[in-house]
């Protein structure tokens, strides 16, 4: 991984005996990269997607190809919303594991297209949690979002804190999905833990991310938005860093006390940066200036992300901490690399 040589608790390093997991979403950006990680861990990794449009989906193909395929992962088009695929797929699998990323996601997009967030992330969710249950899945693991956290300023963010005004309908169903875990993990032992991922970005990511975008702009020499002029804050957390911490959390022990738990792990450095001062790396990474447009605020945008990562790292020890500047030069190298010539331009 990616870091800064963090160190793990005494035996943390020493391969434990190789699971079965299923990694849902993995064609996605945070999926491909975990299954790739869990794989070259020597772990049986077999992956399922369901290649939606919401975003090109040859970028999901593509990742497929070059993450995936390399190192024999599978990774099959299911849709988790047919629940009788659902439970066929985890019941005849024999998975130790399942780490659940497929999600649809994007805060903004939730307002103009609710009921996929419906059946994404309520009923595919909910389908892949009874599967799990009756097929007798030892973990679940699950993405969920520092979007739960809502419209807030109190920095850092902690698990522990009040999480009931979510700001947007894509961070209410991640709330639920939270919820739901909770529930069968307390009513049937289904031992669950829930990632709150803090604003992901690098190689392979998503094009609706604006870091993704505003690259593709400024290579093309066109203007980008600046939403709240520029002013949010946010904890952007680097994929390999992301992946080190999934990696972590699947190998270190779970206390015996939380078996009937579901377990809660901000995943993010807390070191917000402006996005102003964001776009300034980002051109240094690129090489180019950026033509900056202001504008206000969003509906479903927070202020401020933040995480206090101090529960993670009692866990699981020193997690990988990439600089943004080293994250965003990698990101810069991989999109010229994949695309040349950037749309538009």
């Amino acid at each position: 991984m990616a870091g800064d040589g963090s160190s793990r608790p005494q035996g943390y390093d020493s391969l434990p005996m190789p699971q079965h997991i299923l990694v849902t979403g993995a064609a996605g950006f945070i999926g491909a990269h975990a299954a790739a990680a869990l794989a070259r861990q020597g772990h049986h990794v077999t992956g399922v997607d369901n290649f939606n449009s919401y975003y090109e989906v040859q970028l999901k193909h593509d990742r497929v190809a070059a993450l995936l395929q390399p190192l024999g992962v599978p990774c099959r088009n299911l849709d988790l919303c047919d629940a009788a695929a659902t439970r066929a797929l985890i019941a005849a699998g024999g998975f130790d594991t399942v780490l659940h990323l497929a999600a649809q996601a994007g805060v903004r997009h939730s307002i103009q297209a609710p009921a996929d967030y419906i059946q994404s992330n309520l009923v595919g969710f909910a389908n892949v949690v009874e599967a799990c249950r009756e097929g007798g899945i030892g973990h679940l693991m699950y993405a969920s979002s520092s979007s739960v956290y809502g419209n807030r300023t109190d920095a850092p963010f902690r698990e522990t804190d009040r999480v009931d005004r979510p700001a947007s309908l894509y961070a209410a169903t991640k709330l639920a999905n939270e919820l739901i875990a909770h529930t069968y993990a307390s009513i049937h032992g289904l031992r669950s833990t829930g990632l709150r991922f803090f604003t992901v970005y690098g190689p392979w990511g998503r094009p609706d991310m604006a870091y993704f975008s505003f690259s593709r702009r400024i290579r093309a020499g066109q203007p980008i938005t600046l939403f709240a002029q520029g002013q949010l804050l946010r904890d952007f957390t680097f994929i390999d860093d992301i992946v080190d911490a999934i990696c972590g959390l699947l190998q270190a022990p779970a206390p015996a006390e939380t078996a009937r738990e579901s377990a809660i792990f901000n995943l993010g450095h807390h070191v917000p940066v402006k996005v102003v001062d964001f776009v300034r790396t980002l051109e240094a990474a690129l090489g180019l200036k950026a033509r900056i447009e202001f504008g206000p605020m969003q509906p479903g945008d927070v202020p401020v992300t933040c995480a206090d990562d101090s529960r993670l790292r009692e866990r699981i020890g020193d997690w990988a901490h990439t600089p943004l500047d080293a994250g965003l030069g990698r990101f810069a190298r991989w999109i010229e690399a994949w695309e040349p010539q950037p749309p538009g331009a």
